[in-house]
């Protein structure tokens, strides 16, 4: 199976004395940044994470490609004796600041462990850069005045991972996408639920919003959806069900009043991590439209992590309309996190995805993708 054509195809993190996973991406259109998070690991086991890393690269649009600088490890991301873990990055347009989000955990304590034991041992923090990455604040630990009481209600959570959004309501609200196990009761499984975390102040303060309900769902993440004037809040989840779980909010991310399986959003039996990214209608864009399509990216194999894909919804409230995907990498692939650069050199919109891949396994390196949608997409133009 061929690869599409793209524009630009480069290995960001590459395993050698370090196994690189969990990519983040974040794209600052002012200064044309481009940034590149990923987890460094012992290898590919969760358990043996340890630091949050970054590559910075600047988008050059006349030769439309990404020049990188090296590997930088994010000093002030760290608590002592804990690994970092779920790089989820948000950009605030209003005060220039680059938010860094990120859970971390003692030692090699595991997921399952807390899971099984309903003992929450995550703590929830951020790191902020004022000057596109090039240096960051010390830590900031918000785990008790944002979940408070809550702590203990959850076996354990985590952020993202990936790219978290910026809304463009009035108050310009931050949303990081997040997930938690609830406990229902001492003798049932704790039960994962998708939510957001909001700041509705430029990050001076930080509230939870309910829990998409009704399914099951972990990793996420959030776009925002104008559809005939309204703006709804899409939400797009990791399941066990062998489907992602989608919810539409009319309240900026507080609650979720829509839930539902996206039958034609396929997961392999484990599940594995995506990411969307809307960007406007660009059949309408030129006569002043903001209707939003909807890309997602994921691997498309219902048996296991290969054949990373791009599916293409033109009405994203609507689970029946994805169209089948188009694969950006045939073989082993993983995580993944899009990002819009804005128009392409073909007129078309122009993306990038960060994500993990390999010959033999999914984890061997995290690769950058620079694409059109006209490339991935002949058939529309």
């Amino acid at each position: 199976m061929a690869s599409i054509p793209h524009l630009q195809e480069d290995t960001i993190f590459q395993k050698k004395t370090w196994t690189y996973r969990i990519p983040a991406l974040l794209y600052l259109a002012q200064s044309r940044t481009v940034l590149a998070f990923a987890e460094e690991r012992e290898d590919e086991v969760d358990e043996h994470a340890k630091r949050l890393v970054l590559r910075r690269g600047m988008y050059d649009k006349t030769a439309t490609c990404v020049q990188w600088r090296d590997v930088e490890t994010l000093v002030t991301a760290q608590l002592e004796g804990q690994r970092s873990m779920n790089p989820s990055p948000v950009y605030d347009e209003v005060t220039q600041t680059v938010f860094l989000f990120f859970v971390t955990i003692p030692g090699k304590v595991s997921e399952d462990h807390q899971i099984n034991t309903k003992t929450n041992l995550v703590r929830l923090c951020y790191i902020t850069s004022r000057d596109e990455g090039q240096t960051w604040s010390p830590l900031t630990d918000i785990t008790e005045s944002v979940i408070g009481t809550e702590y203990g209600k959850w076996a354990t959570f985590a952020v993202g991972p990936g790219h978290c959004l910026q809304l463009h309501n009035d108050a310009r609200s931050l949303l990081i996408p997040a997930y938690a196990y609830s406990i229902h009761s001492p003798d049932t499984p704790a039960v994962p639920y998708a939510f957001s975390i909001i700041s509705s102040d430029h990050g001076k303060t930080w509230k939870l919003g309910k829990f998409v309900a009704k399914e099951s769902a972990v990793e996420c993440q959030l776009v925002e959806v104008n559809k005939e004037g309204e703006t709804r809040l899409y939400c797009n989840a990791r399941s066990n069900k062998r489907v992602r779980v989608e919810a539409v909010s009319q309240t900026y991310g507080m609650d979720f009043q829509e839930v539902r399986q996206a039958d034609r959003l396929v997961e392999e039996p484990r599940g594995c991590h995506g990411s969307i990214i809307g960007f406007s209608n660009p059949m309408k864009a030129l006569m002043g439209s903001t209707e939003t399509w909807v890309l997602f990216s994921h691997p498309t194999d219902s048996c296991g992590r290969r054949d990373l894909g791009l599916y293409l919804n033109k009405n994203p409230l609507e689970p029946e309309h994805w169209e089948e995907p188009k694969i950006i990498y045939p073989g082993p692939s993983a995580y993944s996190d899009l990002q819009y650069l804005g128009p392409g050199p073909d007129g078309s919109p122009c993306f990038c995805c960060l994500f993990e891949c390999g010959t033999c396994s999914e984890y061997e390196c995290i690769k950058f993708l620079m694409f059109t949608l006209q490339q991935v997409f002949p058939s529309m133009y």
